[in-house]
């Protein structure tokens, strides 16, 4: 448990268990305490500040803080370009999570290079079919999805899938299901897209039980899939369990609750003019 902590280490550990685990405010208190611990023994350009914060910023994201987010990466970005001992890789990641984080914001145009740039980092290091390539590389793609480059993306998505299927890396296969949910949704290529997010929302729930945000985005996701296609309980049932998991877990103004509230609202609209007609 957090409170048998002890080191800047450990604290740091336990910050990323809860976080991994969807346990956002454990993961607050811990790295809260890292950081406290890190003030005192660390200058503020040390490179041993770039993990802890990466990984704060990672929870800032999930939290939709994300000017704090954003102000996190930068800073770490900066202490890694100065010291040596970060290479390709260490950079690759960081601009792999900036550009993640303009994906959260919606900004897609701005998220699309850096993006870009992670992969370019990581081709520059790894073969093709290596895990942060790959990973890299499916990141780029969901921002080329948010500019409407189906055709740039879909071969991405297609590639890693294949890739993560032959090394059994399961949630890297809900990632790239997921994703081509999405995809296919917004082509209205309705029986893939459904295929494709319920064998997302399988491997999730096995992997990271009921209760985790990344269950709860792909059951939303299937909701509004259902909702599209007129299937209005089957809607609303997707729907409020991905609202009972974001209300667990997230804050109440996080963009993936309020988007549910939306969908959830605009099912019941659907169902009142039905029934009225």
């Amino acid at each position: 448990m957090a409170g048998g902590c002890r080191s800047l280490q450990d604290w740091h550990a336990a910050g990323n268990r809860a976080c991994d685990a969807g346990q956002h405010a454990q993961a607050r208190e811990c790295y809260d305490q890292a950081f406290a611990l890190a003030e005192a023994v660390w200058s503020a350009d040390d490179p041993a500040w770039v993990p802890l914060l990466n990984n704060r910023a990672v929870l800032a994201k999930y939290a939709a803080e994300f000017e704090l987010a954003e102000s996190l990466y930068l800073r770490a970005l900066a202490i890694a370009q100065a010291h040596t001992v970060f290479g390709p890789p260490e950079l690759a990641m960081l601009y792999h999570n900036l550009g993640g984080l303009a994906h959260a914001r919606g900004d897609f145009a701005a998220g699309e290079p850096l993006a870009r740039m992670a992969v370019e980092l990581s081709q520059s290091v790894f073969g093709s079919d290596h895990p942060q390539r790959l990973a890299d590389e499916v990141a780029w793609a969901g921002l080329l999805d948010g500019l409407g480059r189906y055709t740039e993306s879909e071969p991405i998505y297609r590639r890693a899938l294949v890739a993560w299927e032959a090394r059994g890396e399961a949630l890297e296969v809900a990632v790239c299901c997921h994703n081509l949910g999405a995809l296919c949704a917004a082509q209205r290529r309705w029986p893939e897209a459904e295929a494709q997010y319920r064998r997302a929302l399988s491997i999730k729930q096995e992997s990271l039980g009921g209760e985790h945000p990344d269950v709860g985005l792909t059951l939303h996701n299937l909701g509004v899939l259902c909702k599209q296609l007129r299937r209005e309980a089957e809607a609303r049932a997707h729907l409020q369990q991905a609202m009972q998991i974001f209300m667990a877990s997230l804050d109440m103004q996080h963009p993936h609750l309020r988007a549910c509230r939306r969908q959830l609202a605009g099912l019941s609209a659907m169902e009142s003019t039905s029934a009225t007609v």
